[in-house]
């Protein structure tokens, strides 16, 4: 079973900085994707960015260039560098992590999410 933990939700004013942190944990085989979702009150969550093994990204519209996905895959860590933050990036954010999880004899697929973490905005 694989378990993720995240970091660095909190309040901060409009045009302010916060950085999420993300790790992943358990018997981890390979990790592919990892991600950022938000809630949004018309979905259960929407992307917000995802990062590939590769380091391949892709990001919502709504966050090009303000927002950086980033991730260690050494430490099955990925961070969303958030900038420029407006009140309408006021969510709870969760982390997810998709892959393999066991041994390379004996592995099977797992999609895993955080608990969440609180952002919010003010203006």
């Amino acid at each position: 079973q694989v378990q993720l933990v995240e970091s660095g939700g909190g309040l901060v004013q409009a045009g302010g900085s916060l950085r999420l942190s993300c790790v992943a944990s358990g018997t981890i085989y390979r990790v592919n994707v990892m991600g950022w979702y938000r809630r949004v009150p018309d979905k259960e969550r929407e992307l917000v960015a995802r990062i590939g093994s590769s380091g391949s990204t892709n990001y919502a519209d709504s966050v090009k260039g303000r927002f950086t996905i980033t991730r260690d895959n050494a430490k099955n860590t990925v961070y969303l560098q958030m900038s420029n933050l407006q009140p309408e990036d006021t969510s709870v954010y969760y982390c997810n992590a998709e892959g393999y999880s066991g041994t390379y004899y004996s592995s099977a697929r797992f999609s895993s999410w955080g608990q969440g973490t609180q952002v919010t905005v003010s203006s």
